[in-house]
């Protein structure tokens, strides 16, 4: 509980939750001073702020191996694992295990369903956001459509860039830079992207009118991103 208590509060602080935002999507080694440029923070705050991140163990902290002498700096990145809270504790993480071993065992069918049922998912979860907004998919602009698909999962991150096509047509291009299921990537890397991509295009599909939906990178292949390009009507 006190471990808990501590993580709260360290990323309740507007400034530190950015700092590590920001960290987690770059996926990059950073210097103390490099995140006081980016912040506009005197480089004692902002030390104090990746001491206080490195203390919960969401962010690595390394000396730099520069081989020109002298007392090598400090270098900090995000951890890819991050952290789980639950109040009281739930074993999430272990549930979701034995469910991916289960799909596992059942083989190409149970897989299917799988799909089917994230596709589901993902058009679910959009729903309940217009509802929420009080929006009507059908009255939206491309805009707006893609600031709900943002919005949805900005921890995830979509990173969306639009390019215009012929005819009408838009293509997007997204990355996903955290993977919310990297614990599980090493063992069932197959299982986890195919059901994770059925989400995505379940939210896709219910706001356009999708033509394409291809995937570009992926993290399982050594990728910074896993990213998609979706041709898609307004």
């Amino acid at each position: 509980m006190q471990n808990s208590l501590k993580i709260t509060s360290t990323l309740a602080d507007d400034t530190r939750f950015s700092i590590y935002q920001h960290m987690l999507q770059e996926k990059d080694y950073f210097t103390v001073q490099q995140i006081a440029e980016k912040f506009s923070i005197h480089p004692n705050v902002a030390r104090l702020h990746l001491t206080k991140l490195s203390e919960i163990n969401v962010i690595s902290s390394e000396y730099e191996k520069t081989g020109k002498g002298g007392r090598p700096g400090r270098i900090y990145k995000a951890l890819e694992n991050g952290v789980t809270l639950s109040f009281p504790k739930r074993n999430y993480d272990e549930l979701l295990s034995w469910t991916l071993a289960i799909l596992h065992e059942l083989g190409p069918d149970s897989i299917s369903v799988g799909k089917r049922v994230c596709y589901n998912k993902g058009q679910e979860e959009i729903r309940h956001l217009l509802q929420n907004r009080h929006m009507d998919p059908f009255n939206l602009s491309f805009e707006e459509k893609l600031a709900i698909i943002t919005d949805s999962s900005s921890m995830i991150g979509y990173i969306p860039i639009v390019n215009e096509l012929d005819h009408g047509h838009k293509s997007i291009q997204f990355a996903v830079y955290n993977c919310p299921y990297h614990n599980e990537i090493e063992a069932y890397s197959s299982i986890v992207c195919n059901l994770h991509e059925s989400f995505l295009k379940g939210q896709f599909d219910l706001l356009f009118e999708v033509d394409d939906f291809v995937q570009i990178e992926s993290m399982v292949d050594g990728c910074k991103y896993c990213s998609y390009k979706i041709d898609a009507k307004p």
